[in-house]
């Protein structure tokens, strides 16, 4: 997966980059097509302290693209929640997948069954 990241109002240290590339790793396991991620990470001095450093992802997949977009205290607790939104994104798609290919299935059976084919 090419993840392209993007920071604004602060340094990209080897070890937020790092971390982002590994988080975002581990959303292979629920889609391999995962094309590209372009992660923009940003200080905003002006938000409530809580929310200074935001992050958002594009995660560019076959199909609809995905997005992401987190806000916390600390920055690598905001790529944290990010990912989980992801995570849970990719998920529901599956699941989606998967349940639309075993209803179509059982449809299929159900015709056959019916026309006694």
């Amino acid at each position: 997966m090419n993840i392209h990241i993007t920071p604004r109002h602060l340094p990209l240290t080897d070890g937020i980059d790092m971390y982002v590339h590994n988080k975002l790793s581990h959303l292979d396991h629920f889609e391999s097509r995962i094309l590209g991620a372009h992660v923009v990470l940003w200080h905003d001095r002006s938000a409530p302290p809580k929310q200074q450093y935001r992050v958002k992802v594009h995660l560019a997949v076959p199909g609809p693209d995905i997005f992401a977009e987190a806000g916390e205290a600390d920055l690598y607790a905001a790529i944290d929640k990010a990912e989980e939104k992801l995570s849970s994104e990719l998920r529901k798609r599956k699941t989606k997948l998967v349940d639309r290919k075993r209803h179509v299935e059982a449809r299929r059976k159900e015709k056959a069954r019916r026309f006694g084919r």
